[in-house]
């Protein structure tokens, strides 16, 4: 087996980082932003330094092993048929999105999500002139009795993530998603799987149920699935179209190696769906918002990370899952009021620091200005679902990490 060191520390200042150079002094630690600490896959390198060292770099063309290669890996790593015809590449995932709800709404019309949820959910629904419709994610016993909470597939489930606080995670509340459905201005649900900020992984039962309640109602459903494949220990990605052929068909599928392999700058990502009707309106928005050219580094470095990358990317998983483990020990050690969500995917732990009695908002600013660790606080997700939460980025060496949650303590309990 192959070994990769995730605990190198890498100096990403002066490279026109956003993580690290948007950080207001250059002791900051940011654990903020979806970006990770680490190098790419050995092979995603040396794919794109070979095309770099070409020297010309004008437009770019996406060649049929870019499809090869996306239609591969999900086929083996997910069990999902994808066809040729049915991928439409683009620059990034957000640009996905707000094709996607260009092409299937009007203006005026309302987009449900599931709250707290990611930030730009909320930016690229208003900027198409669409509604925000939120549907509160709810605490919940963990495991809950809820069937299909979890996807138990690893004996790694002995090792399951147990919070500081108490043992909980998040449901969601379907009544009041059945309700936002049947609103006759809704029109599309926007789905976030795995779950941004608050690490849940929707199981096939959870994704079939909120499915069959948009199919009720008319409502066409798009699937964020950036994060499909930072998979913690116990648990297994089920990609929305692959639940069924209702779900096939009544879906539009984002997705991109970006965050898995730490390439984001590079843009490039994919939507997916099986309905020609769509597509057609999908490729119009996509060139109306000409979002329809990729790079010449983004299609050698998608096909380098799904073709010659899963063992990297299957060690950088457990890598993560170590420093979950570490921050949940050092909470339940250090400040056992806050309550650390189980992870199951992603590596974005969703934190509730209420106990304090802080604004979250005055307590990140606190904790930048005074521990210089850069967090995000709960309401970027949420004004109202995401009061009292905090989000860390745990994408990065372990000793950084636990460098930062050390300097967070001495501020909040010194």
């Amino acid at each position: 087996m192959k070994t990769f060191d995730f605990d190198e520390i890498i100096d990403r200042r002066g490279t026109n980082c956003v993580k690290w150079d948007e950080a207001p002094s250059a002791d900051v630690i940011p654990l903020w932003v979806a970006d990770m600490d680490f190098k790419a896959a050995p092979a995603i390198q040396e794919a794109v330094r070979k095309r770099a060292e070409h020297g010309v770099f004008g437009y770019s063309i996406v060649p049929d092993a870019y499809y090869d290669a996306v239609i591969s890996w999900f086929q083996r790593r997910h069990d999902w048929t994808i066809h040729r015809e049915e991928i439409l590449y683009t620059t990034g995932v957000v640009p996905a999105m707000s094709v996607a709800i260009k092409a299937l709404t009007m203006p005026g019309e309302k987009v449900v999500i599931l709250s707290p949820d990611y930030n730009c959910f909320f930016s690229s629904i208003r900027n198409n002139g669409c509604e925000v419709l939120e549907c509160a994610l709810k605490p919940t016993p963990y495991p809950s009795p809820r069937e299909g909470n979890l996807n138990v597939t690893s004996k790694d489930t002995k090792d399951a993530p147990l919070p500081s606080g108490g043992v909980w995670g998040w449901a969601i509340d379907w009544q009041d998603f059945e309700t936002k459905c049947a609103d006759e201005k809704t029109t599309v649900f926007l789905l976030c799987n795995p779950h941004n900020p608050t690490g849940r992984v929707w199981t096939k039962d959870e994704l079939e149920r909120m499915n069959d309640i948009c199919m009720k109602y008319g409502v066409k459903v798009v699937s964020d699935e950036i994060h499909c494949e930072l998979m913690m220990p116990g648990h297994t990605f089920q990609p929305f179209a692959a639940v069924s052929e209702a779900c096939r068909m009544n879906s539009v599928v984002l997705n991109s190696p970006s965050k898995s392999f730490n390439i984001a700058g590079l843009q490039t990502a994919n939507i997916i769906c099986a309905r020609p009707d769509w597509r057609r309106r999908l490729d119009r928005a996509i060139n109306i918002n000409e979002v329809c050219d990729l790079n010449p580094f983004g299609p050698v470095a998608l096909i380098a990370a799904y073709n010659e990358s899963e063992d990297w990317l299957d060690a950088l998983n457990r890598y993560l899952w170590d420093n979950y483990k570490a921050l949940r020990d050092f909470f339940a050690e250090h400040l056992p009021q806050f309550k650390v969500t189980p992870l199951e995917g992603t590596y974005l732990v969703w934190v509730d620091v209420s106990a304090l009695g802080i604004p979250v908002d005055e307590l990140c600013n606190r904790l930048l200005t005074e521990a210089r660790v850069w967090v995000n606080p709960g309401t970027m997700y949420g004004p109202e679902t995401g009061r009292g939460y905090i989000r860390i980025n745990i994408a990065c060496p372990r000793s950084r990490l636990l460098e930062g949650l050390d300097r967070i303590r001495r501020v909040l309990v010194e």
